[in-house]
């Protein structure tokens, strides 16, 4: 099998990396057993870059590994450590190198040694438990994922960055004039087809310097198929102006300049987009007797046509110097109407999926509600639902940003679906509108009592719960000592029945200071106050 050592047109797989998680930690030392949040945040992933090299003159080096990965963030870590952020992948690219997707949309045309394309951005990396500390939210559970790099296929495609477009039939002497006017060795041999791959050449010209390119021969049906030229001609598109080179040293049957002009015009008409170039006439091979003759035959007709002719040999040089300033020129004014390009540096920023001014969009298809905007997008992405903590700060957010406001207004009812994410990997909840939102609800670290509140208690509900118990067992012993029946103990936090009604009320001595000894606390403390006494016991 063939290697290629040319190649303008390959699919490319890129993928950036993923942010790094932030991790959940707590300060420890002697003496100090929770001194505060320390988790770090992760670092962000490295994103995949397209960069215009001099260097670089083909698409080769793609066609060999068309799967391309940039570095992912490293995780966050304890003691407010964060994570390395993820290296760039940086791509080089050919100068004139053309960006599209699968379906054909253009993202960027790179043109300029130096202009840079962000095609795929690196995730963003997660916070720890220390940047999400705040006055409510003293200690958290919980720490953000992060995000997942991008990860896209398109489409680069290599338009060669010339000034002069030579355009003919196969062995009409392209290669051979490049060869003569530059210092480009191109093979040139005596049969059809000999050029496989543009070709590219240096002229000078006075004070001019511009360059030249061929395309191998087109035939008559190469817009259908025939022949290699037509699939090359994107090469040309940004030539200033084309160079019909006509051998006027053929003997093959039914051929003749004028002819030939037709036929290569004709394809030129159905690749489109070519029309407004400037048109010399290069009438090749004249150092043959017989070409110099027929050259002379045709030339009053193609001047008629409104055609610049040059009568010139590859061989000899004849006419060479005349057809080189003639292309200086047209390069020269052309260079004039454009403005100086200077190298940029391109960042694709995709549209909010909502639109432009709207933070999300609510839909209502197929019985489910559908969420769609950045945030929300990014904040379920972020969230690790193994942990209620983080579950519950991801529903504080979303009623910050009025997405359950919104559902309300649009008609959503308890227990209805409510979709959130791209569709590839969204993720389904129960609306419940009556969740209160506020961090004040929460209880062990990694949990939120919101989402269970029938089996799970505050650790001020555990310690009432303790407490209530020892003044009951304290209770039913005396009560033995006295000879009497020993009360029934009944917990503070007693399950309710069908009708939602206590089975029993809270014992008598749950609200008592103090008996025998033994401090109990009311149900209605402050949980601060509570922890100031656990405090001062301690001490």
């Amino acid at each position: 099998m063939a290697i290629p050592t040319f190649v303008d047109r390959v699919t490319l797989h890129v993928a950036a990396g993923a942010g790094g998680n932030g991790i959940a930690s707590v300060h420890r030392e002697k003496f100090k057993p929770l001194g505060g949040p320390d988790g770090g945040n992760g670092g962000h992933g490295g994103s995949v870059i397209l960069r215009v090299a001099q260097d670089v003159t083909t698409l080769v080096d793609f066609h060999h590994e068309p799967h391309r990965r940039a570095g992912r963030g490293g995780h966050g870590a304890g003691s407010n450590r964060s994570g390395a952020n993820g290296d760039d992948l940086v791509l080089n690219v050919p100068d004139g190198t053309v960006v599209s997707t699968q379906d054909g949309e253009v993202l960027a045309d790179l043109v300029g040694v130096g202009t840079e394309m962000v095609i795929a951005q690196g995730g963003r990396g997660g916070l720890g438990n220390a940047a999400l500390a705040s006055s409510k939210r003293r200690a958290p559970g919980f720490a953000l994922m992060g995000e997942p790099g991008e990860e896209l296929t398109i489409v680069l495609e290599l338009k060669v960055v010339a000034d002069i477009g030579l355009v003919g039939f196969p062995s009409a002497g392209k290669s051979s004039l490049i060869a003569a006017l530059s210092r480009a060795r191109p093979k040139i041999a005596d049969y059809p087809f000999t050029t496989l791959v543009p070709n590219l050449g240096v002229v000078t010209a006075g004070s001019t310097t511009f360059t030249v390119a061929d395309v191998p021969g087109l035939i008559e049906g190469a817009s259908e198929g025939r022949g290699l030229g037509h699939d090359f001609l994107r090469h040309v598109e940004r030539c200033a102006a084309l160079v019909h080179v006509i051998d006027c040293a053929t003997v093959e049957p039914g051929r003749d300049p004028l002819t030939d002009l037709d036929v290569i015009e004709r394809e030129l008409s159905r690749y489109g987009g070519l029309e407004d170039r400037p048109r010399l006439v290069a009438l090749n091979k004249t150092d043959v007797p017989d070409a110099a003759e027929i050259a002379g035959f045709v030339r009053d007709d193609l001047v008629a046509r409104g055609l610049r002719v040059f009568e010139v040999s590859a061989a000899s040089h004849q006419g060479l110097r005349e057809l080189s300033f003639a292309m200086a020129a047209i390069v020269e004014a052309e260079r004039a109407k454009k403005p100086q390009v200077e190298a940029t540096r391109i960042v694709l920023r995709p549209q909010a999926e909502a639109g432009v001014g709207d933070e999300f969009t609510i839909e209502h298809k197929g019985g489910q509600w559908l969420v769609r905007g950045e945030k929300p997008t990014r904040w379920v992405r972020q969230t690790d639902f193994g942990n209620d903590e983080a579950v519950g700060f991801l529903a504080d957010r979303l009623n910050r940003l009025g997405v359950e406001q919104r559902l309300l207004e649009l008609g959503a009812e308890a227990g209805d679906d409510v979709v959130i994410g791209a569709e590839a990997n969204a993720v389904v909840f129960d609306f419940d509108p009556q969740n209160v939102a506020g961090a004040e609800l929460l209880g062990r670290r990694g949990e939120d009592l919101r989402l269970d509140p029938g089996t799970r208690r505050t650790n001020r509900e555990r310690r009432e719960e303790l407490l209530a118990r020892r003044a009951w067992e304290i209770a039913a012993r005396d009560a033995r000592e006295r000879g009497e029946e020993p009360p029934e103990y009944v917990s503070p936090f007693a399950d309710e029945d069908e009708d939602g009604e206590q089975s029993g009320e809270p014992a008598d001595w749950t609200s008592f200071d103090e008996y025998d000894g033994v401090q109990v606390f009311e149900i209605g403390d402050d949980e601060d106050e509570v922890d100031d006494k656990q405090e001062d016991e301690q001490r």
